[in-house]
């Protein structure tokens, strides 16, 4: 069953996926972060450590507003290089509320504190990365040329690709978190932490690295702000992250997991850019889900 076109009611709604974020026009920056200024003072502010920084955090997470005004082109940029560093601040949360359920004597056999922590991973992002990949399962798998590909994955709507892929995500991902559980607590800190990195890690090289689909909007204010710089620090970011997370647990299979991410990576850009023109929000956060799959099936097997 192929998804059918979208409406313009439909195209004009849809405000929560990466891709709407990413190809709205200038109003798209206002909802990132901040009140309305004029372009000309969004467009030349001077981008520096902590902002883009901070615009990672808010673009990625769902977070309280840091600053009161928008970010700019340049910012939103330049944060690409921090989304990994993103990844992990997100993990350590995830980690800590584990913690927590642990101490749930009841809770100590049961599946609840992974599928509670699988829901807070979720909702912290604001399922942006989930409804990514659901757009991108009804685009990329339905559509007969590459533009009418690109008008599905703008429908909010959700097709039976959608619907299909998007409950076996979820059941994969919780199955690996609970054998990686199973086999023993001390795994979890390190399938929570690095598993969000280098999901996020993928994000910013796809930015960098391949053609990005639409002609203006955020996205292309961010791919044509992004350089091979904001990829090298990202990728500096997540093995410097690796690294901590084996010293810390004694476990340099993270190495392996980087290895297979990488490769899973490659392959979604393969075939997406086989359908459409180039990459778009929704197939960054498909891309980032896939990735987040592979590894927690690496982290799985290899404990």
């Amino acid at each position: 069953m192929t998804p059918q076109e979208p409406s313009e009611q439909h195209k004009s709604s849809s405000s929560q996926t990466l891709d709407s974020q990413l190809s709205t026009e200038d109003n798209s920056i206002e909802q990132v972060s901040g009140t309305e200024q004029s372009p000309a003072e969004i467009h030349y502010r001077h981008p520096t450590i902590l902002s883009t920084f901070l615009a990672a955090l808010q673009f990625l997470l769902v977070t309280p507003a840091f600053t009161r005004r928008p970010f700019s082109p340049k910012e939103m940029g330049k944060s690409t290089g921090y989304y990994p560093l993103v990844g992990a601040i997100l993990g350590i949360i995830l980690l800590g509320f584990n913690f927590l359920l642990s101490q749930i004597a009841a809770w100590n056999s049961s599946p609840l504190p992974t599928a509670l922590t699988l829901a807070l991973w979720t909702l912290l992002t604001g399922a942006l990365h989930l409804d990514g990949f659901l757009d991108s399962c009804d685009g990329l798998l339905g559509g007969s040329s590459p533009e009418q590909r690109l008008k599905i994955m703008r429908d909010e709507r959700v097709g039976a690709y959608a619907l299909v892929g998007g409950i076996l995500l979820l059941i994969i991902k919780f199955s690996a978190l609970l054998a990686i559980r199973e086999s023993s607590l001390a795994n979890i800190p390190l399938a929570l932490i690095l598993t969000p990195t280098l999901g996020r890690w993928g994000i910013a090289i796809s930015i960098v690295a391949f053609p990005y689909a639409r002609s203006k909007g955020l996205g292309r204010d961010i791919k044509d702000n992004a350089s091979w710089r904001q990829a090298l620090l990202a990728t500096l970011i997540t093995l410097s992250i690796v690294i901590v997370t084996a010293i810390l647990w004694k476990e340099w299979i993270g190495i392996i997991a980087w290895i297979a991410a990488a490769l899973t990576l490659l392959c979604g850009v393969y075939f997406a850019l086989r359908r459409i023109p180039g990459l778009t929000g929704d197939v960054y956060g498909a891309l980032n889900e896939l990735m987040e799959v592979v590894v927690l099936l690496v982290l799985s097997i290899g404990r």
